[in-house]
């Protein structure tokens, strides 16, 4: 048979035959250089001293003779040795990509992580020469010594006046991008990326950063928020899902990591791109899922192979995902009602501390039942002000087992005094009444050992009694704006209030319905109705004002609590007034709404 009839039968028959590298150090480069992040090189010298069974790992940045170098060194069992008992580095610079782990793990050991056997070549990637060291049965050290970028190893006896045990890994010189890997950045990264292994193995890790003069001990990172114990470990046939996951406050800072028996591989597992859903990237949840069965990608080890066990994790998942979102609407539903709590009771204390500054003849519809009387203290009904808190009744303030209450509103030293009104209108000629209103750093109010001293500050009128709590200004016969101070002291305790009165030549009457029953200020609630502009309402019969929270406007304000906080106080402020002042113009409404407004807001928290 000739040679062209020998290729013509190949062709028709084809051919075959088994992969093979063209060229080993090409081969050995592109692995090398595959791991671009110098943190998870630092890590797998590390993993490597775990599997080999140590029991301190000790991390050192330093700079000697002008070079920065890292140094790894433990207590673990050190390099596999030879048939004579010395260190086998012959056989680990020969065997990039087949590890003795990997036939270890396949013989059923336990606690081992590296399988590719390309570990020690990531010191490229953080400087430019290794050695390693190790002793040898007899107690002789012996080290190997690789460069970046050159194909050859050296070994050599290594003159020690005492042997040590273990390993000793050292990268010098560091890359200029690598030297600013500080002891803290090290230390947080690998209490999040061998968290569990750390946690498992028992292992004492401690970085000691010379340059920094600091010294850190890796603690396994915790995780804050509660613990959902309802969440169990999934079972596929490939082997068992770990699941610890923590619901916790909404942050950007909140992922859930997935590890490989105890190790991460990701920091968020919304990295995968069929899990870039909810509830992983919800913000409110951190902690971690462990697979030990997903195959990862060797080059970086921070990739997932997509392969049957990896189809099989995600269906695992689904359930999962299903009670996370239900628990985090759960907990959002709560959030709002304590956030709804919280904003009605700041917003009823608002309005009630704006009652003092304001005229109570004109805003004489908030609450004044008190629960004072039944305290001990005189009521405050000339304030226009109601002691008792939201939610509760006077019936309740006054129950017994209230007195361990009591004992906390004892007043403390004098803070702060305020003139109520702190604004008022009089006619020409006629007379108002102020009182001075003396407080704690609390706000609440000091009645012990308390002088005042009244005086006008500018303007014309007269003061009655001006060393009393409360006073009388005698308006002028014309019309002006006067400036009243009141000057409260304590011991050595002096603090000042003052207030503004517009003298007028007459007063426009305001035709408003006298409340024979006084209702008090509403409480609210949410009804969503996207479509309608109205803002807000407020239902008389239940005393509550209805929010419109699909409004575009509350959507806007939801952002933050506070911009939330001053819309519905604004919305209360609307409601109050057309409910209080009928019939008026809407000049005057609008001049009103600011009014209540502005002393309102002044006291929002």
């Amino acid at each position: 048979m000739t040679r062209v009839e020998t290729l013509e039968k190949k062709k028709r028959q084809g051919d075959s035959g088994r992969l093979k590298i063209g060229d080993d150090w090409n081969a050995i480069t592109i692995i090398a250089l595959s791991q671009s992040n110098p943190l998870k090189a630092v890590a797998e010298f590390v993993e490597n001293s775990i599997d080999a069974r140590a029991r301190h790992v000790t991390i050192t940045r330093g700079k000697e003779q002008g070079e920065h170098y890292l140094l790894i060194a433990d207590d673990g069992d050190g390099v596999p040795r030879d048939e004579t008992g010395a260190p086998d580095f012959r056989y680990v610079a020969t065997h990039i990509c087949d590890s003795i782990k990997k036939r270890l793990k396949a013989e059923g050991a336990r606690g081992i992580q590296g399988e590719f056997g390309i570990g020690l070549l990531s010191f490229w990637t953080v400087g430019e020469e290794m050695t390693l060291t190790s002793s040898g049965s007899d107690g002789t050290t012996w080290q190997m010594t690789m460069r970046k970028g050159d194909p050859s190893y050296a070994v050599s006896p290594r003159h020690l006046l005492f042997p040590r045990r273990g390993t000793e890994l050292k990268i010098k010189p560091l890359l200029p991008g690598v030297r600013q890997l500080s002891g803290d950045k090290m230390q947080w990264y690998l209490a999040s990326e061998l968290r569990d292994r750390i946690r498992q193995s028992g292992v004492k890790v401690k970085i000691v950063d010379r340059t920094a003069r600091k010294e850190y001990k890796v603690e396994p990172r915790r995780f804050t928020g509660r613990l959902l114990h309802e969440l169990r470990a999934a079972t596929v046939p490939q082997g068992e899902i770990y699941i610890e996951i923590y619901l916790s406050e909404p942050g950007p800072e909140n992922h859930v990591g997935l590890c490989r028996a105890g190790t991460r591989v990701l920091a968020d597992i919304a990295e995968i791109d069929i899990l870039k859903h909810p509830p992983w990237i919800s913000g409110q949840i951190q902690g971690i899922v462990d697979a030990p069965f997903l195959n990862l990608t060797p080059g970086t080890r921070t990739g997932i192979i997509q392969d049957e066990a990896f189809a099989s994790f995600c269906m695992a998942l689904e359930p999962v995902e299903a009670k996370l979102l239900q628990t985090i609407e759960e907990q959002k539903r709560a959030e709002d009602e304590r956030a709804s709590r919280e904003i009605l009771k700041a917003i009823q204390k608002a309005f009630q501390e704006a009652l003092l500054a304001l005229p109570v003849e004109e805003y004489d519809w908030f609450a004044v039942r008190g629960r004072s009387a039944a305290r001990g203290r005189p009521e405050e009904v000339s304030e226009g002000i109601s002691l008792v808190e939201p939610g509760e009744s006077p019936e309740e303030a006054e129950a017994p087992g209230s007195e361990q209450k009591v004992f906390f509103e004892y007043a403390g030293p004098l803070f702060s005094v305020l003139v109520s009104p702190a604004s008022c209108v009089v006619s020409v000629g006629q007379s108002r009444t102020f009182r001075a209103v003396a407080r704690d750093r609390a706000r609440r109010p000091v009645e012990q050992d308390v002088s005042f001293r009244w005086e006008i500050v500018e303007g014309e009128g007269q003061l009655s009694d001006p060393e009393a709590e409360i006073v009388t200004f005698h308006a002028p016969a014309e019309p002006g704006l006067s400036r009243v101070r009141v000057i409260a002291i304590q011991g050595a305790t002096i603090c000042e209030g003052e207030g503004i009165v517009t003298i007028t030549e007459s007063l426009v009457s305001e035709e408003k319905e006298t409340h024979g029953a006084r209702e008090g200020l509403p409480a609210y609630t949410f009804q969503r109705v996207p479509g309608d502009l109205q803002r807000s309402r407020y239902d008389a019969e239940q005393n509550v004002i209805v929010i419109n929270n699909g409004h575009r406007d509350f959507v806007y304000a939801s952002r933050s609590r506070a911009l939330k906080l001053r819309y519905i106080s604004r919305l209360f402020a609307k409601e109050l007034v057309l409910k209080n002042f009928p019939g008026v113009s809407s000049d005057e409404l609008l001049e009103r709404m600011i009014e209540l407004s502005l002393y309102t807001e002044e006291n929002l928290k």
